[in-house]
Parts: C-alpha cells; sequence; structure tokens
C-alpha cells in the first residue's frame, strides 16, 4: 500500500467510518496487553530490525538487487507472501509486488533445505498494485490486485510463469485471500471502507474457473450468513455488511482470522458454525493499543499464535497468543529508521523456524528490503 494511504489513513482517523464501529462486538475488549513469550526487544540490528533475544534477521532480497540462479531483480514494493514446500525439503517464499501501471505481479524465491536462497523467478506479469493474496491446499498462490475492479490471479510458486486470471473471484480492491481446506471455499477481503468480507463455492473443491461468489451478512446472534452477489464489481448490496479495510487473512484449525486496518481489529470467524468474533479491538485499548492499523497476519504451524504486521504506526509485527484467560498481544519485532516504509508479506518456513517478511519501502522509502527471522519460535 502506497505512503498516500497511510497519510489518508491518518488525517481521516476514525471519523468516516463511525457507521462500521457500530459494528457489534461479540467478544470482550479484545486480547489483553502482556510481555512476549521471547522477552523484551533488543537494539535495533545493522538493519535497523529489533528482535527478541535468540533471533536474527537475513537480508535474503533487495529491490534492484540481482539474485542467484536465473538472475531475476527483485521487484520494488514487495508486499503479501505465503511459503510453500518443495519437493526436496526445501521451500518457496513468494512475494507480491504492489506496483501500478502494469508493473505488478509477484516473484518466487526457491531455498534449499538448509535454507540456502539457490533460486528466484517471476511468477505473474502484467498485473498492478498486487497488494496481498494467500496460499492454497493444492500448492497455488492467489494473488490480488488492490485496484478497482481488480482481479485474483492464480500461480504457480514453482515455476516461472505469468499466471491464470480468476475473475469468478470477483471484480473489486482486493487485499488477501484464504482457503478453507474442509471445503474449498475461498474467503476474500476488500481493502476499502465499504468493504465486504467475500467466500467463492467453487463447484469443484480446487477449481475456480466455476463457482459463485457471496458476501456476508453479519447477523444479530454473532453468526455469518452468506448471499450470493455478482461478481463483476465491488459488492454494496443492502443486507450485506460492511467491514473497515479488509486486510490480511489466514485459514489456522478450523477458523478464518483476518483484519480490519481502519478499525483496528483482528477477527475470528468459524465456518463450521458460522461464529464471528473480535479477538483484538484497538479501539477499546484506546491510546494504550500496542497494534494499530493491522495489515497483513499469518499463523504459525505448530503454536497457533498470530503474528500480525502493521501499515505504518510504529512499524511492528506483534503476536498474537490464545492462552486459559483469553487472547494477548505483545510486540514480536520493530523497524527502526523505516519511517517511510510498512511491514508487509509475514509468512513462516513450512516448518515454522524462519519467518519471512519485507520492509515495503526500506529505509529510504524505495528500496524494499525482505528478511528471514530465524530463531527460537517453536518454544512458544
Amino acid at each position: 500500500m502506497p505512503l498516500s494511504r497511510r497519510h489518508w489513513l491518518a488525517q481521516t482517523g476514525l471519523l468516516c467510518s463511525a457507521s462500521l464501529l457500530s459494528l457489534p462486538l461479540f467478544a470482550t475488549a479484545g486480547a489483553r496487553q502482556a510481555n512476549g513469550p521471547f522477552g523484551a526487544l533488543r537494539e535495533p540490528d545493522a538493519h535497523g530490525l529489533r528482535l527478541p533475544p535468540g533471533f536474527k534477521a537475513r537480508l535474503v532480497a533487495q529491490t534492484g538487487e540481482r539474485l542467484p540462479g536465473k538472475g531475476y531483480v527483485w521487484h520494488a514494493a514487495p508486499d503479501g507472501g505465503a511459503t510453500f514446500r518443495a519437493p526436496d525439503g526445501g521451500w518457496f517464499y513468494v512475494s507480491n509486488a504492489e506496483i501500478s501501471g502494469g508493473g505488478g505481479g509477484a516473484a518466487s524465491l526457491n531455498f534449499a533445505a538448509d535454507g540456502e536462497l539457490r533460486d528466484a523467478w517471476r511468477i505473474l506479469d502484467g498485473t498492478q498494485r498486487n497488494c496481498a493474496g494467500g496460499p492454497t491446499p493444492w500448492g497455488t498462490w492467489l494473488s490480488g490486485e488492490e485496484v478497482e475492479l481488480g482481479l485474483i490471479h492464480e500461480c504457480d510458486p514453482t515455476r516461472p510463469g505469468l499466471g491464470v486470471p480468476r475473475p469468478l473471484l470477483g471484480s473489486f480492491m482486493h487485499e488477501a485471500a484464504a482457503v478453507d481446506p474442509a471445503t474449498g471455499f475461498v474467503y476474500l477481503t476488500e481493502d476499502h471502507v465499504e468493504g465486504r468480507f467475500y467466500r467463492f463455492r467453487p463447484t469443484t473443491p480446487g477449481r475456480l474457473h466455476a463457482g459463485l461468489l457471496e458476501a456476508a451478512h453479519l447477523g444479530a446472534d454473532g453468526r455469518l450468513d452468506w448471499r450470493i452477489v455478482p461478481h463483476t464489481e465491488p459488492c454494496r448490496t443492502p443486507g450485506t455488511t460492511a467491514f473497515a479495510r479488509g486486510e490480511g487473512i489466514w485459514y489456522a484449525g478450523g477458523r478464518i482470522y483476518f483484519s480490519t486496518t481502519h478499525d483496528h481489529r483482528i477477527w475470528c470467524h468459524e465456518p463450521a458454525t458460522g461464529a464471528l468474533t473480535v479477538i483484538y479491538d484497538g479501539i477499546a485499548l484506546g491510546d494504550a493499543a500496542i497494534l494499530r492499523w493491522p495489515d497483513n497476519l499469518t499463523v504459525h504451524p505448530t503454536s497457533g499464535s498470530l503474528f500480525v504486521a502493521e501499515d505504518g504506526d510504529d512499524m511492528q509485527v506483534n503476536m498474537l497468543s490464545a492462552t486459559p484467560s483469553g487472547w494477548t498481544v505483545a510486540p514480536f519485532l520493530k523497524f527502526e529508521g523505516h519511517d517511510q516504509s510498512e511491514v508487509t508479506g509475514p509468512a513462516f518456513s513450512p516448518d515454522g523456524n524462519r519467518l519471512y517478511l519485507s520492509s515495503q519501502r526500506g529505509r529510504d522509502g524505495t528500496t524494499g528490503m525482505t528478511f528471514e527471522i530465524s530463531g527460537p519460535f517453536t518454544q512458544t
């Protein structure tokens, strides 16, 4: 997301979304702020990252840098990302390019089983402002265009390619996507103050060329029901519910987690029951909230903790953890000296030992920096 959008958010604050803030909360005030499980953040490293003890950062790609293998030059504005297992024990990390004018798309980094970066290539080209997206259980990457009438494109992370448009998943300002493996339904967020929460029901699970697009209605009982809507334009149909700038979304353990940036909330939807709850409410926490403008998010594969990147604010990734007494939130990392940037693309390696993410515009406001964070993640 460009800096101008962040400035717009800061200037408008919450005033223009009063109707959105009236959405009922089917939860307590949200996560309780607590000390993180890894300890206090250390002083910044050479790249300006503050990390807990035992963790370290490696710069794996930088805008304009030629990478190993086929010599792919890493793109500007790295944004949403995900990882995929490779047959030989390595993995792929996919990163979008949030660039306008047909310069967007996505690329894949190929890592060996020992973590060595061995190749990189383009997997989507000729699109624009590819912001976030999501992995599918069948091993593809869904890349969304954050433009009016933007599309989802399905990409193969394992080889160079151009991607395949999936128009039935809707034409709107796409942010992220998550797939429920039990049904094959694709859940989609829309980055607009009057955006909807969508799902696509494919005729055949795993095949996105046929099916129905639906938008959610939040009932008085705190459950979602779904209304079929056209796929050719954004849904603003009466009887569907607006969510305040839908952003990151992730499936884990039978739940769909997603963020709404403009009202500082993290939501949890249980498809099996239809229930929707707020697990973090930055408005209720007020000025003391340590997580504001939540954006891309991911879930650690073994602990179940959420790692939520901020769109600006103080450039943190915050960690939400479920405890017997409710959810807690604590800073996990912070970028210092990246004041014109935002944190994007958090995703764990398949074994959960490495976290990939980017500072979209880096320290100079232009040069994106993509990092690998390693450390004792599995101790949580």
